[in-house]
């Protein structure tokens, strides 16, 4: 196989892992669509890794029980580990509810290439903006094991967040200069 720094030096960047996390509709999905556009703008090689498009593949046969978002978070950062390995700038937005599941993704993906996002919102808020119609849906019984309101979402306490993004406080704009202004430094070579 070729040497990572030979891959990184192809493609003129580091690969990295932009980790978002946080509850349904905080924002993370919003912040990653809008930091690969940018990135791509700017001719970097950038993959995407979503809740949506990956329990609707690798994932499929997985539902939302501790050990299913065990075994969903383990696979997602073995493959953001290999894109990373290959130079790939890799951004992650999964709600990832558990310390234990963001140290487990910290872990594989290896401290030197993982940034921990966390997009902060209120249960109260997310459920106003209610982008994909979940809270409704959950609030009628439609959704079992929901975050926030039927399994618990860890603030971080014991492992911090790299950064922070409260979104009730932050407008688009801002919070997407500040995850740019701080996910850069990891990915220039």
């Amino acid at each position: 196989m070729l040497p990572r720094a030979d891959k990184e030096a192809r493609l003129g960047q580091r690969g990295v892992v932009g980790w978002l996390y946080g509850l349904s509709g905080s924002g993370k999905s919003t912040l990653t669509l809008g930091l690969e556009r940018k990135l791509f703008a700017e001719g970097r090689s950038v993959q995407v890794l979503d809740g949506d498009n990956i329990r609707t593949g690798l994932n499929k046969n997985l539902g939302f029980s501790e050990e299913d978002r065990l075994e969903n978070i383990r696979r997602v950062a073995e493959v953001a580990k290999l894109f990373a390995q290959s130079g790939v700038i890799v951004l992650a937005s999964f709600i990832t509810p558990r310390e234990s599941l963001r140290q487990l993704a910290r872990e594989i993906v290896g401290e030197k290439d993982f940034l921990g996002v966390y997009v902060k919102a209120s249960f109260e808020a997310c459920a106003a903006r209610d982008p994909k119609g979940l809270y409704k849906k959950a609030a009628a019984g439609g959704v079992k094991q929901f975050t926030g309101r039927d399994q618990e979402f860890e603030e971080p306490s014991a492992l911090p967040a790299d950064l922070v993004l409260d979104t009730e406080k932050l407008d688009y704009p801002a919070s997407l200069e500040k995850l740019y202004a701080t996910l850069r430094p990891k990915f220039q070579r």
